[in-house]
């Protein structure tokens, strides 16, 4: 599990081919790993992947086909947004998100107001219904408020902070960004439909 709350901004070094995946080098930032063993989890922009070495400032993770047929932005060069799964004693900063990508949206507007940045990302159809307004959603692993919904598209206020210490910054319209809706949502629909 993690929160959303963004540790650090890495990079990928190296997005190798391997067993219909890949394997990928990242460098960690300024990621503290003097306490991150193999086979932990780290969230790779919103993607909870699965720590098979660490050396120094750099970590390894394989990515499988079905990851990468589902995300975005795990390519060779890319910043990556960082965060070390969570503690139980850990402070929820954010919201409670598992790092399993939902669908990958794009970003519609992407512009200055004022000393924040107003960003609007259409989500996949099929995941409108989980996005209501004042509710949580993670984009490329940050936790963030959506202030308003409209059909598949919804609003976000990027505060100078979020831009400072995430990859946001790099948006622009027709970006292509990793979604993951609140846990609570898909419970409740799940209910829903299934419940007693």
């Amino acid at each position: 599990m993690f929160t959303g709350i963004v540790t650090s901004i890495g990079k990928i070094n190296q997005a190798a081919p391997r067993d219909g995946g890949l394997r990928l080098t990242i460098d960690a930032g300024m990621l503290d790993l003097s306490d991150v063993a193999v086979g932990e989890s780290i969230a790779v922009n919103g993607v909870c992947l699965t720590v098979i070495a660490a050396h120094g400032d750099r970590f390894d993770v394989d990515v499988s086909q079905e990851t990468i047929n589902c995300t975005v932005g795990l390519e060779a060069d890319n910043e990556v947004n960082l965060e070390k799964s969570l503690r139980l004693s850990d402070r929820l900063g954010g919201h409670l998100m598992s790092g399993h990508v939902d669908g990958v949206g794009e970003v519609v507007r992407f512009d200055p107001a004022g000393e924040s940045f107003l960003l609007v990302i259409r989500s996949p159809q099929e995941l409108a219904k989980y996005i209501a307004r004042k509710g949580s959603i993670t984009v490329n692993g940050v936790s963030l408020t959506v202030n308003r919904v409209d059909g598949a598209d919804f609003e976000i206020n990027l505060i100078p902070h979020t831009i400072a210490v995430t990859n946001l910054k790099h948006f622009r319209p027709g970006s292509r960004v990793n979604l993951e809706v609140d846990l609570i949502a898909r419970y409740i629909e799940r209910l829903q439909h299934y419940g007693a």
